[in-house]
């Protein structure tokens, strides 16, 4: 049998129905479903998203048949309307529109009054007795038809329109008469005739083929392509094209076009909100030629009458069918309409795109109104979206002016004075000013300018680089490896692709969610949460297994976490409470010991602040696991690299700069990345692990005894990759950890476990499992070095290998779950073999990624940890995995 590749619908009845919309588009099944039901839709017909497939894999040509069905469909069409397509008495005009599975408004193209030439146009002039409403109709489908399916810069018919607008002394279009427009079509057909070297075509078939050949055309223009990446949707879904019969909104002031909301889409209240236009056509609505006007009296502040005023009738008609809309598709609806001589047609209904703010609020109301489940309601709300509610965004409204882009590293918007160091960041937020703290790359130092700093913009590294880590655990707003920027330290100025300076002291704004960077202060809106939000966030909880922790180093990020419903730390970075002021000369006084014994003494001066630091996070976690990651870096971060930094510094220490020098160069590392750290630290300077594994029991004991706490630390060794590492290691943990109890004369549970983050500990996870207690896959690291990639350096050509298709994500955004994620089931599997009661989580930045989240969850996992404002956004992904398998 044959492969059906075009749908009628129309008068009632139709071939398609609203659970065909991966086949017919969402447009197409829509409109098929709407007529189903009995509103009033003009007839057509859809070709199908198959054949947009077959027509790109085809090399854009179709299938044989398809130019009969759709032939046949045309004359089905031609019988339901009483017209003839392309006759010179009664023609039948078209429109042809494009319609995705997912709702991708405004990304593709549209041709409206396909058919006239200077013949139909006669025959439009005596069906309508309206010479003006068929020449605008005329010029209207010239100028479209010349930029969608020819080609043609817009500008240039748009230029002799307003040319003869300025010769009658009028402003609007719908002021110009009939002749004026039948000037325009003469000269807009000499303008293609000069700027083309072809006529505009006149026949009403090739103009049809042509409309149809654009249309699945732009599925693959720029806007599409960009709109597919930011909302992942596949280029192999394809978009269908949908032939309808022309109504017409421009015959006068008994006629209107609009589009309308069943509720508000920006704040999800549930009344009907939209505009329309007298005398106009769907593109004027959104072109902003015109003024629209409300489509009801509480429209607003708009001095011009609604439709509500102005066309009482078609006004409570559609009330009425927006009403039955919203309750048979059960979700808030986007509508276009058109009103032909007072009367009421129905162009498009689709699920209607909404902000995070009114996505909760209308599921939640929704509930409430006994129109979908509680499971539905948090089905209704992407995690994706959460991000807009915890971080300010800019206003939308508010004009900008993009000097740069670079990676989304961090949600949020900020605005501030530019500064290049941390301590410049530190001093200005002491005097109360706003800065943006911009640096090639940030590094461990810096985190006391990243935490003063509104936000971060960097030149360099990725998405898992460190200024991308920390900002997102402290909910700092950050653009990263904006490469179109050059910074210089020494002029305290960067310049911008275009050759634009910006100095120390100006004012940029960054947008953390796009990852573009803005001159000037750009105003932003304050996220707010609601009480739907905290009674959403009561339904994911009651429907997830998969437990969220948070990746916290402080007492405050640990705060914040909790407020956003963390059950734990899975992950506490002892690194970052090195680089605190008040400790940092001890670590370099260690780093700088010639022997074990100069490094204890080092260390016993930072063991009262490490002891310090758990305490305010147990405090802060009270009965909640807390993992605490033992030192991870190469010891050579701790140490400064410029001659000046270098110099101060051994002022400080009273040694020789050549000391320090000498120090450096033995501590350096062709690729430290996978050099003298984690683990192999703690096998070469045991004292180091010592220290801290004594300063988590001590602190834990203190609670315990003085407190009535009940804790068990989880002590975690970084970057094992042989099981005799960890063997080592834990043996020495444990003898720290019975010396602690021994002195406090109490028993306190622990765990010791390890971070899988290398292959070779996935694949022997079996035997490594013998000597841990839980596994962390730390999937930041185990990317790296399962692509062979490094995470700082690959911002400058991944980009590339999304954009053209070579790896469907930036490996380091969203987990590769055929690569990585076959190493993380492998590990998963390997051991529960040996140790069944085995804790698996996952710590690494893929922990609020919500199909990383997903995948979690489907092998197993008992927790993920992520940073702290990614919290909610992990736990509704963690409720999402449990319903998209149910």
């Amino acid at each position: 049998m044959a492969v059906k590749y075009v749908y009628y619908f129309g008068a009632g009845e139709s071939e398609g129905t609203a659970e065909m919309k991966n086949l017919l588009g969402g447009k197409g099944a829509n409109l098929a479903e709407m007529c189903s039901i009995g509103l009033p839709v003009p007839p057509g017909f859809t070709l199908t998203t198959e054949l947009c497939t077959e027509f790109y894999k085809n090399e854009r040509r179709y299938p044989a048949g398809v130019e009969e069905e759709v032939a046949t469909h045309l004359a089905r069409l031609e019988v339901a309307m009483n017209k003839k397509f392309g006759d010179g008495s009664n023609p039948l005009l078209l429109s042809v529109r494009s319609g995705s599975r997912a709702s991708m408004p405004g990304m593709m193209d549209t041709v409206l009054n396909l058919g006239l030439n200077d013949t139909t146009v006669q025959g439009l002039i005596e069906q309508s007795g309206d010479p003006r409403f068929a020449y605008d109709s005329y010029r209207r489908f010239i100028q479209m038809y010349s930029n969608v399916v020819m080609n043609m810069d817009g500008s240039q018919l748009e230029h002799l329109l307003e040319n003869m607008k300025e010769m009658r002394g009028v402003s609007l279009d719908t002021e110009l008469s009939a002749d004026d427009l039948k000037q325009l079509v003469h000269l807009f057909k000499a303008k293609i005739r000069e700027f083309l070297g072809c006529e505009f075509p006149d026949n009403p078939q090739q103009q049809l083929w042509g409309a149809i050949n654009a249309v699945f055309g732009s599925w693959m223009n720029p806007r599409a392509i960009t709109y597919r990446k930011l909302n992942n949707i596949p280029s192999n879904w394809g978009t269908a094209v949908n032939v309808q019969a022309m109504v017409f909104g421009n015959m006068g002031n008994t006629c209107a076009t609009g589009v309308a909301f069943t509720r508000d889409p920006s704040t999800g209240e549930n009344y009907f909100f939209g505009e329309f236009l007298l005398n106009a056509q769907g593109e004027d609505v959104v072109a902003g030629i015109r003024t629209p006007q409300p489509i009801n009296k509480a429209g607003g502040d708009s001095p011009l009458p609604s439709l509500e005023e102005v066309m009482p009738d078609c006004y409570q008609q559609l009330m009425d069918i927006q009403k039955t809309l919203e309750k048979h598709y059960r979700d808030m609806q986007d509508i276009e309409f058109t009103i032909e001589k007072n009367k009421l047609y129905m162009l498009q209904t689709r699920n209607g795109k909404r902000t995070a703010k009114a996505a909760i609020k209308i599921a939640v109301d929704m509930v409430q109104e006994g129109l979908i489940s509680e499971k539905e309601a948090v089905m209704r709300v992407a995690p994706s979206q959460l991000d807009q509610l915890l971080h300010p965004s800019l206003d939308p409204k508010a004009r900008r002016e993009v000097i740069a882009t670079g990676l989304p590293a961090s949600p949020g918007a900020a605005s501030g004075e530019v500064v290049f160091s941390a301590e410049d960041a530190e001093e200005a937020s002491k005097l109360g000013l706003k800065v943006i703290l911009v640096r090639i790359e940030t590094s461990p130092e810096d985190i006391h300018g990243m935490h003063a700093a509104q936000g971060i913009l960097t030149a360099r590294g990725g998405m898992t680089s460190h200024a991308a880590v920390v900002a997102r655990g402290m909910g700092k707003c950050c653009v990263a490896g904006c490469g179109g920027i050059k910074v210089d330290y020494g002029t305290q100025q960067f310049v911008t692709g275009s050759g634009e300076i910006f100095k120390k002291g100006d004012v940029i704004t960054l947008d953390g969610s796009t990852g573009e960077v803005m001159k000037g202060s750009v105003a932003t809106v304050q996220p707010q949460l609601t009480g739907e939000f905290g009674l959403l966030m009561t339904w994911v909880d009651r429907f997830r297994r998969l437990r969220v922790r948070t990746n916290a180093d402080t007492p405050q990020d640990a705060a914040v976490a909790r407020k956003f419903g963390a059950e734990g730390i899975g992950l506490c970075r002892t690194e970052h409470m090195f680089f605190e002021h008040d400790r940092i000369m001890a670590v370099r006084e260690m780093i700088l010991a010639e022997d074990a014994e100069g490094r204890k003494r080092a260390l016993a001066k930072i063991l009262p602040m490490q002891k310090g630091d758990f305490l305010g996070l147990f405090r802060e976690m009270k009965g909640l696991p807390v993992t605490i990651r033992l030192l991870d870096p190469p010891l050579h971060e701790f140490i400064p690299h410029t001659d000046k930094d270098i110099e101060e510094l051994a002022g400080v220490m009273e040694v020789q700069p050549q000391v320090l020098k000498n120090k450096a160069e033995f501590l350096h590392e062709f690729n430290p990345m996978l050099g003298h750290r984690g683990c192999r630290l703690g096998i070469t300077f045991p004292e180091i692990y010592d220290m801290q594994v004594q300063a988590i029991m001590e602190a834990a004991c203190e609670l315990v005894k003085d407190e009535g706490y009940e804790i068990v630390p989880e002590i975690m060794i970084p970057l094992v990759g042989h099981v005799n590492e960890l063997k080592v290691l834990r043996s020495n943990a444990i003898r720290v950890v019975e010396e602690v109890l021994g002195r406090y004369g109490i028993r306190v549970e622990y765990l010791i476990g390890t971070m899988i983050e290398l292959p070779r500990a996935a694949l022997t996870a079996d035997e490594i499992a013998r000597e841990a207690e839980f596994f962390s896959f730390g999937t930041n690291d185990l990317t790296q070095t399962a692509f062979g990639l490094s995470r700082d350096d690959a911002g400058k050509f991944l980009p590339y290998y999304v954009n053209r298709e070579v790896l469907p994500d930036d490996p380091f955004v969203v987990l590769d779950q055929e690569g990585v994620g076959q190493l993380i089931r492998m590990g998963c599997e390997g051991g529960r073999r040996t140790r069944p009661d085995i804790k698996l989580g996952i710590c690494g930045e893929h922990g609020g990624e919500p199909s990383s989240v997903i995948f979690c969850h489907n092998n197993g996992l008992d927790y993920v940890s992520c940073s702290p404002y990614r919290v909610p956004v992990a736990r509704l992904a963690a409720a999402h995995a449990v319903l998209l398998s149910s």
